[in-house]
C-alpha cells in the first residue's frame, strides 16, 4: 500500500514539475519593425487577429512598433537587449532577409541570430506593362530588351539593392542581360511606381501581385508573368509564370516571424505548435487571404532551414550584382 502511495506521489510530483516548467506566454507582443501602416504592421495584425479568430490563444497579443532599416533596428534590439524573451515575436519580410544577406543589419549579425518560428503568407513578384504596350508575352518583351537594354527603363518602389530592384535584376539575368546595364528608377513605394508606368515614365514595372489587383481589374495594365514557382490559383490563375515561359525568374515575398536567438527550446516549440494549429484552422487562413496574401504554412525547424537557404541565395545574387564584397 505504502509502495503504491509512494508511486502515486512520485508520478504526481513529476506531473506537477512538468506543469510548472511548461511554457505559457505572458503578455505576448508582435513587434512591427516600421511605423503603423504598411507591410510589417499588416504582418503583426495577421498574427494577433488570426490567432484570436482561430481560437489559438485567449491571451491578447499587443502590436508594438520599432521602425528602422527594414527591420535592422528591431533585429539589433532583440539581439542586444532581449535575446531570450519568449514573449516577443518580431515580423520580418523578404526585404529583411535581403538586407541581412547584404550585411545591412550589422557586421556581426546574420541569419543565425534569430529563431525563425512561423509564417504569415507570401506574395509574388509580377512583371507588368501598360495595357497598350506592344508586348503580350514575356518572350516578346525579352526579345526587344535584348536588342537594346538601354532603351528600357524599369522602375519600382525601392532603391538599388532592395527586393524590388532585385526582381528587375533577376529578370534581366534570366534573359542573359547584365543587370548592371539595366536602367532602373527608384520610387517611394508601389503607388508612385504604378503611376510612373501609367504615365509612360517607365516601360516595365516589376511589382507585387498583392498590390496590383485593382490595376489589373481596371484594364490599365497587363501582367506578362508572375514570379512564382508555379501558377497561382484564384484570380491570377490565367497568368503564366516566368518559369513556364522559359525564364528562371522567381521571387517569393515571404512574411513571417522570429524570436530572439536565446529563446528556450521549450518556448520555441510552444510557438511552433501554435502556428501548426493555426495553419489547420480556416479562420486563420481567411485572415491571410483577406490581406491578398497566399497561404504559406511553414514553422519550426523546416522554416529555419528554408530561411537560411533563402538568405544564402540572396547573398549570392547580391554578390553577383556587385552589392556586396
Amino acid at each position: 500500500m505504502k509502495s503504491n502511495i509512494a508511486s502515486l506521489l512520485l508520478v504526481g510530483g513529476l506531473t506537477a514539475a512538468l506543469n510548472v516548467s511548461a511554457f505559457e506566454p505572458s503578455k505576448p507582443s508582435c513587434i512591427a519593425p516600421a511605423k503603423p501602416g504598411g507591410g510589417f504592421d499588416l504582418t503583426c495584425r495577421i498574427l494577433s487577429t488570426g490567432f484570436a479568430n482561430a481560437g489559438i490563444t485567449d491571451i491578447p497579443m499587443a502590436v508594438t512598433f520599432m521602425p528602422g532599416g527594414v527591420g535592422a533596428v528591431a533585429y539589433n534590439y532583440i539581439n542586444s537587449t532581449t535575446p531570450d524573451d519568449p514573449n516577443k515575436l518580431v515580423a520580418f519580410s523578404s526585404g529583411s532577409l535581403l538586407n541581412l544577406a547584404q550585411g545591412k543589419f550589422g557586421k556581426n549579425l546574420d541569419e543565425n541570430d534569430a529563431r525563425w518560428v512561423g509564417t504569415a503568407g507570401v506574395d509574388y513578384g509580377a512583371i507588368m506593362v501598360r495595357a497598350d504596350a506592344p508586348w503580350n508575352t514575356l518572350g516578346e518583351l525579352v526579345d526587344d530588351i535584348k536588342k537594346d537594354p538601354s532603351a528600357f527603363v524599369l522602375g519600382a518602389g525601392g532603391g538599388v539593392g532592395s527586393q524590388d530592384w532585385m526582381k528587375a535584376a533577376i529578370l534581366m539575368k534570366s534573359t542573359g542581360v547584365d543587370p548592371k546595364k539595366m536602367r532602373y528608377v527608384a520610387y517611394e513605394g508601389g503607388g508612385e511606381a504604378s503611376a510612373a508606368l501609367l504615365g509612360g515614365h517607365i516601360k516595365v514595372y516589376p511589382g507585387d501581385v498583392g498590390e496590383i489587383k485593382g490595376l489589373v481589374e481596371s484594364g490599365k495594365v497587363k501582367i506578362l508573368a508572375i514570379m512564382s514557382p508555379e501558377r497561382l490559383k484564384g484570380d491570377f490563375a490565367n497568368y503564366p509564370t516566368a518559369i513556364e515561359q522559359g525564364y528562371d525568374a522567381e521571387w517569393t515575398i515571404l512574411r513571417g516571424y522570429y524570436l530572439g536567438p536565446k529563446v528556450s527550446d521549450e518556448a520555441y516549440n510552444y510557438w511552433t505548435a501554435q502556428f501548426q494549429k493555426a495553419y489547420k484552422n480556416p479562420a486563420f487562413e481567411k485572415v491571410i487571404v483577406d490581406q491578398n496574401l497566399v497561404p504559406f504554412n511553414m514553422s519550426g525547424d523546416a522554416l529555419d532551414s528554408y530561411i537560411k537557404e533563402r538568405v544564402a541565395f540572396m547573398r549570392g545574387l547580391a554578390q553577383e550584382a556587385g552589392l556586396t564584397n
